[in-house]
């Protein structure tokens, strides 16, 4: 593909339409060859996991995609943005909230907060959605903690669709 041009992310592109510049297209196309975005993040809310630092979250990610995910974001080192992105799509959400922590602006403080709100910390989420003042994304990300919250645990499939637009338009915004 010539430089500069945008590929789409295998999985659910004709809904999402993820478009990432070439050189991230390729280097992504393992995780998302091995988990499609209409298989990532398959709950608003992470069930609860005892795990060993730094090893796969949840038996249900192929452990091929979760390696993928781990070769990336060490390749990412000069955008800790998409770094904290891909930690979530893979639902490490301790690897993202160490990154996005440290993010400093709009774009850092909106995956700062996307990871609050999926570890359930809902009041957390609203502050650092707040302070990504000025961005927005095709909806409102404070309404949507408020539905996700409601959801009290459920998963449902327009809430997961969101969360999963959410994330590609982030991605797209971070590359």
């Amino acid at each position: 593909m010539p430089a500069g041009k945008s590929a789409r992310a295998p999985g659910r592109a004709q809904a999402l339409d993820l478009k990432l510049p070439a050189h991230l297209a390729t280097l992504l196309e393992p995780l998302f060859k091995g988990l499609p975005l209409d298989r990532a993040m398959p709950t608003l809310l992470p069930p609860p996991v005892t795990r060993a630092p730094g090893s796969q979250p949840y038996e249900s990610i192929e452990v091929r995609a979760y390696e993928a995910a781990v070769h990336a974001t060490a390749l990412l080192d000069d955008h800790p943005e998409l770094q904290a992105g891909l930690w979530l799509y893979v639902d490490d959400l301790e690897r993202s909230h160490q990154v996005s922590q440290n993010l400093q602006g709009p774009v850092g403080a909106y995956w700062h907060g996307i990871m609050h709100r999926r570890e359930g910390d809902f009041s957390n989420a609203k502050y650092w959605f707040r302070r990504a003042h000025g961005m927005t994304l095709s909806f409102d990300a404070l309404e949507f903690v408020d539905r996700v919250a409601a959801a009290q645990g459920e998963n449902p499939a327009e809430l997961l669709d969101l969360q999963r637009s959410e994330w590609a338009e982030l991605m797209e915004r971070s590359s």
